[in-house]
């Protein structure tokens, strides 16, 4: 169940929303949606600006409207009710930042309210009070207490976490910073691929964005410092230092009057919902850095507590979005898997001789998303029919994109050349330009009108000849032993033709190896034996009939395991022509 929002937009006057929704999936899945355009309606109906897809939700079941510069949700008559954060209101309440919104049924949809940047660094930025005398006597009106900045703080990097841009996010954590502490400027630095630091946000107090020059303290200092601390933390840096490459960056260069820098530390979200901090010693994701020229940063009144939730709560904002590009990444590739297993299904023959005396059944099942089995059959001529039937080595793209080569080489020497000049010039080119160690095993045979099979088999499993009535032989079955060597493995390897007379009513198996070698859930092999078994059950069958008594047998036998290499079985029947 994914929520979906068709109404976008921002808020009146800016084009942007000042307000949004953090939307909580059934499975704990979050997403950021704007608050607009208002009336900002939410409910099951597709109409709705917000839509929950549980129909427990009713059709229109809330709205949020904007009164008097604020945002005042409502319950629209719904059946289960709004609950706001664990209390059902019955008119309307008014929205203040961090509410958590629940529509009265068990395991559904969650929502928070949360407000611009620029407001919660309004919250942040006043003056903590001192916490209330034991006689209970109230706080100035107007102050914020610890808590509630706190709250502030881990709502800035927490309901932002779904936003699109990383940069806007840490950019919100920065002034966030400033805001606790008082600092006039703040520079977010991460560690690049070379392990050197980099500006990723600056800001002045207020939100005003800061070039990355305007950092004169030299970032070598600030990774020694960082890496030198003897916790996660806490670090020790000295702006008077001297560094060896700019001497003469002394803090009456630098007209600072304070520093404050907290390390942001790697997170490790792979293992579960909880944040795990790495260790120390390989803890370095990045830091903090706040300074000011004028007057001292503020760490009294539990401010330097909340500088470390906030660096791990900026640290957990970038794991989630490397991870998210990582998935992101994953992704991209499964869909390019998905196309490129699309285009290798379409260069299978769509259309197999069903009537005539050649006829045909056959089937090819990647393991994975793209493999390296295939088959072919081509009509040389009005008399002659070739089948080839080729399992490349390895698995993956490149095994996938070998067979697609194979597959137009042998199509454009079908038409003519005797078997070993066609496998010879395929060997060449293989052992000249394939990737080291690849090569294929093939059986590629012709068949002509009147019963004649010419055919090579170049290390590839032993297809099994089975004899129909007309032979007088009837069910007798035959192993076309390989003849050559694989194509790819040796340049200038010979290959040698054979042939077989064959007879109305008979038929021919060929297989890869992923056929015997299909395994059940406890590890046995399908084995030659059981293949034999299987095609003699079904020795009445044409070549349709028995290729699906084959498939079949297979299916009962793996039982749904999951297999390790592809699956390409064809079953070729000769007729009276």
């Amino acid at each position: 169940m994914k929520p979906s929002a068709p109404g976008s937009g921002g808020g009146p006057g800016s084009g942007e929303s000042n307000e949004s929704l953090v939307v909580v999936d059934p499975n704990g899945r979050r997403t950021r949606v704007p608050l607009y355009p208002f009336p900002f309606r939410i409910g099951r109906a597709p109409d709705n600006h917000l839509v929950l897809r549980d129909s427990r939700v009713s059709r229109n079941h809330a709205q949020v409207s904007h009164q008097d510069g604020n945002c005042v949700l409502e319950d629209m008559g719904s059946r289960h009710g709004v609950w706001v954060n664990g209390e059902r209101i019955f008119n309307s309440v008014v929205l203040h930042g961090a509410e958590r919104i629940e529509f009265g049924v068990p395991d559904g949809y969650q929502l928070r309210f949360t407000r611009s940047s620029e407001e919660l660094q309004h919250l942040l930025a006043k003056p903590i009070v001192p916490a209330p005398p034991a006689s209970g006597a109230a706080p100035k009106s107007g102050g914020t207490t610890n808590l509630e900045r706190l709250r502030a703080v881990l709502e800035v990097a927490r309901s932002l976490q779904s936003s699109f841009s990383v940069d806007d996010v840490l950019n919100t954590v920065v002034d966030a910073a400033t805001a606790v502490t008082g600092a006039e400027r703040g520079f977010l630095l991460l560690f690049d691929d070379a392990h050197e630091l980099q500006v990723r946000s600056g800001r002045a107090r207020g939100g005003f964005e800061l070039p990355p020059g305007d950092l004169r303290v030299p970032r070598r200092l600030i990774q020694h410092a960082l890496e030198s601390r003897r916790d996660l933390f806490t670090m020790s840096f000295d702006p008077t230092a001297l560094d060896e490459r700019s001497p003469g960056n002394t803090i009456a260069d630098l007209e600072l009057r304070s520093v404050c820098c907290v390390p942001l530390v790697r997170v490790n979200l792979s293992g579960g919902t909880n944040t795990q901090l790495i260790a120390a010693a390989r803890s370095n994701a990045g830091v903090l850095y706040m300074d000011s020229r004028l007057t001292a940063v503020d760490l009294a009144g539990g401010n330097r507590e909340l500088l470390q939730t906030l660096a791990i709560e900026a640290s957990t904002v970038l794991e989630n979005a490397r991870l998210l590009e990582e998935e992101r990444a994953k992704q991209h590739i499964e869909e390019e898997l998905g196309v490129a297993r699309r285009i290798q299904q379409s260069l299978l023959p769509r259309v197999l001789p069903e009537t005539g005396w050649f006829r045909v059944c056959g089937s090819s099942h990647a393991t994975h998303e793209v493999g390296g089995d295939y088959f072919d059959v081509v009509n040389v001529t009005r008399d002659i029919w070739s089948v080839v039937v080729a399992d490349v080595s390895g698995k993956g793209v490149s095994s996938a994109l070998m067979a697609s080569f194979l597959q137009g080489a042998f199509l454009g020497a079908a038409p003519g050349g005797s078997i070993p000049a066609v496998l010879s010039r395929i060997n060449d080119f293989m052992s000249q330009r394939a990737e080291h160690g690849k090569y294929a095993t093939l059986f590629f045979a012709t068949l002509h009108a009147g019963g004649k099979l010419a055919y090579a088999n170049c290390g590839h499993c032993a297809p099994i000849l089975v004899r129909g009535a007309a032979s007088g032989n009837a069910g007798n079955m035959e192993s076309l032993t390989p003849t050559s060597m694989p194509v790819g493995l040796l340049p200038g390897a010979p290959f040698i033709e054979e042939h077989q007379e064959l007879f109305p009513g008979d038929r021919l198996v060929l297989y890869s190896d992923g056929v015997t070698e299909a395994q059940n859930p406890i590890g046995d092999f399908f084995g030659k034996d059981r293949l034999r078994d299987a095609i003699g059950r079904a020795a009445a069958k044409d070549c349709g009939g028995m290729h699906d008594a084959i498939q079949q047998a297979l299916r009962d036998f793996t039982g749904g395991a999951e297999q390790s290499d592809d699956v390409t079985l064809v079953v070729v029947e000769y007729a009276a022509p």
